[in-house]
C-alpha cells in the first residue's frame, strides 16, 4: 500500500459519487414520467424508486464518511512503509464506528431526496389541472416557459443542475452558486443574489433547492432546438 494508490481510490469513489448523483436524477425523471403518463402501475413504481432514491443517499453519506475517515487516518500516520499496513484495520474501525451512530432519518433531509419529493409533487399537480382543463393548462405552461429565463446569472450560459433559492426564488446553476457561496465566505464576507435587483444579501447553501422540473425544460428545449 502506498499514499499514491490511497489517493486513487479516494478519487475513483468521487469520481463513483458522481455517478450516483446521476443516477438519482435518472429516476426522478422517469418517475416524474409515469407521473405525467398516468401510468397505472404508477404508486407501486414510484414507492420503488423513492427506495432506490434512499439506497442511493445512504451509499453516497457512506463513501462520504469514509473518505473522511482515510483522510483523517493518513493525515497523522508515520508515512513509514511498515505504518502503512494497520491503516486498513484503522479505517475499517472507525468507518463502523461512525455508521453505527448515522441515523436514517438523516437522508429524508438530502437534497436529492427532497427534490424527488418536490417533483413528484409538482408533477401530480400539474397533471391534476391538466385533467380539469387541458387547453388552459396547455396556455398556462407554453406562457410560463417562454417567460422561463433558462440562463444562469453568473455563467451567462444555460444553466444545467439548476437550483432555487427558497428565500427569493432565483434560479442559479449549482456549481457556478456554490463556487461563488465558497467564495464569499473564504474572504469572511455574505454571498449576495446575484440577480441584478434583488435584495437577498445573504445565499446560503441550505436556501437552494434543486429543481428537478426546470432541468427537465431545459433538456426538453435543448431537444426542441436540436430539431
Amino acid at each position: 500500500m502506498s499514499m499514491t494508490a490511497v489517493k486513487g481510490t479516494l478519487s475513483s469513489l468521487k469520481g463513483c459519487q458522481e455517478d450516483i448523483g446521476t443516477g438519482m436524477d435518472v429516476v426522478t425523471d422517469v418517475a416524474m414520467d409515469l407521473v405525467e403518463a398516468r401510468d397505472e402501475a404508477m404508486d407501486p413504481a414510484i414507492k420503488k424508486m423513492k427506495a432506490m432514491i434512499l439506497e442511493c443517499v445512504q451509499l453516497d453519506r457512506e463513501i462520504n464518511h469514509f473518505v473522511d475517515i482515510v483522510q483523517e487516518v493518513t493525515q497523522a500516520a508515520p508515512q513509514q512503509p511498515e505504518a502503512m499496513f494497520s491503516l486498513s484495520a484503522r479505517v475499517k474501525e472507525h468507518f463502523t464506528q461512525r455508521v453505527a451512530l448515522l441515523s436514517d432519518a438523516e437522508l429524508h433531509n438530502h437534497p436529492k431526496v427532497a427534490a424527488f419529493k418536490d417533483s413528484i409533487k409538482n408533477s401530480l399537480q400539474q397533471a391534476e389541472e391538466s385533467e380539469e382543463n387541458m387547453e388552459e393548462l396547455d396556455e398556462d405552461i407554453a406562457i410560463t416557459q417562454s417567460q422561463v429565463n433558462f440562463t444562469c446569472p453568473l455563467t451567462q450560459v444555460e444553466m444545467v443542475n439548476p437550483v432555487k433559492n427558497k428565500k427569493c426564488n432565483h434560479h442559479y446553476d449549482e456549481e457556478a452558486i456554490l463556487n461563488l457561496i465558497r467564495k464569499r465566505h473564504s474572504q469572511k464576507k455574505k454571498c449576495c443574489c446575484p440577480v441584478v435587483g434583488c435584495g437577498n444579501t445573504n445565499v446560503t447553501k441550505s436556501d437552494l433547492i434543486l429543481d428537478q422540473i426546470l432541468r427537465r425544460r431545459i433538456q426538453s428545449h435543448k431537444r426542441q432546438n436540436k430539431t
